[in-house]
């Protein structure tokens, strides 16, 4: 538990839970809103830290797997903020883990999971059906 305090306590010294680029934070969310807000954005990742400062490894892939794609503009959810949030997300989608990902309301996974998409080339395609064009399409051309 002072673990989890003393991290909050960082990211909310750091200013990490305001505005930071295209990504929106929430500092608390009814768990009975869960369903709608993974449908609000594309693009949806409960973390733990926010993008410009995430404060796992894990999390911290998933931002610069979505960078790397050029996918700048999604919702993040630091669920160190929020401990029923951590929790209720953990019980919404059955799944153990943070960070989570979600395209369009419809749950992805997490860290393991988009990593390997992204390597398998996956995650171009999912990408593409939700209107985003990967910026790894663009290093391919110039590539060629």
């Amino acid at each position: 538990m002072n673990t989890l305090v003393r991290a909050t306590a960082r990211c909310l010294r750091s200013g990490a839970a305001v505005w930071s680029g295209s990504a929106r934070f929430l500092a608390s969310v009814p768990l009975k809103d869960l369903g709608e807000l993974v449908k609000k954005d594309k693009v949806v990742v409960f973390m733990k830290g926010t993008p410009a400062q995430p404060m796992c490894g894990f999390s911290n892939a998933v931002v610069q797997i979505l960078r790397m794609h050029g996918v700048d503009h999604y919702a993040a959810y630091n669920v160190l903020e929020d401990q029923d949030l951590r929790e209720g997300v953990k019980v919404f989608s059955n799944w153990p883990t943070i960070p989570q990902v979600y395209f369009n309301g419809e749950f992805v996974g997490g860290c393991d999971i988009l990593l390997q998409m992204h390597q398998n080339g996956d995650l171009v395609e999912e990408l593409k059906k939700l209107g985003i064009r990967s910026a790894l399409q663009d290093t391919e051309k110039e590539a060629k």
